[in-house]
């Protein structure tokens, strides 16, 4: 049961992860149109700069449950790097506390920002005006993404600790080494 818990939660940061990474996309897009129109023909648009800080805050919260599934998290592992698996793991379930304290302020401090968005459809007061409350929305999503992934990990360090084995079943069924 836990197993499949797992496999679908990191199924789903996959998931999710793949298609907001697309989002670099429009967000190039929008950089390079507005170079363009600033500089060549010097008609900067008022919308363009803040439409992309919007798009890349929430690339940003969305794609760090997908970051934390393949470890792509910045790491200083001078001593890390040398332990055994079981030795990481016993280390990873040790600091976890700092990593759920970390989400739950966030999802916390950062739910509460995104309700009173929300609640006071709050808009920006730039010339353009547009919906601020959508992109603060994705601080709770993210962090719950986050929350469930920090769990999965946890879950895998400690089969690591108790079988002394670091080999568990991905989503897609193929065994991964951790």
């Amino acid at each position: 049961m836990f197993n499949k818990l797992v496999t679908g939660i990191d199924a789903l940061n996959d998931w999710l992860g793949r298609w907001i990474s697309f989002c670099v996309i429009p967000i190039a897009a929008l950089v390079l149109f507005e170079v363009v129109l600033r500089y060549l023909f010097n008609s900067p648009t008022v919308w363009a700069n803040e439409l992309t800080q919007m798009l890349f805050g929430a690339y940003v919260i969305l794609s760090g449950a997908y970051i934390m599934r393949w470890g792509g998290h910045v790491n200083v592992d001078i001593l890390y790097s040398r332990f055994t698996d079981r030795t990481r793991a016993i280390l990873d379930i040790a600091t976890s506390f700092l990593f759920f304290l970390f989400v739950g302020m966030m999802a916390y401090y950062g739910g509460s920002l995104a309700w009173e968005s929300l609640s006071m459809l709050e808009h920006s007061e730039s010339a353009w005006n547009p919906p601020i409350y959508p992109v603060k929305l994705t601080i709770p999503l993210g962090c719950i993404l986050l929350l469930l992934q920090g769990l999965t990990n946890l879950f895998r360090n400690i089969l690591i600790v108790i079988n002394g084995d670091s080999v568990v079943e991905r989503a897609t069924g193929e065994k991964e080494t951790l």
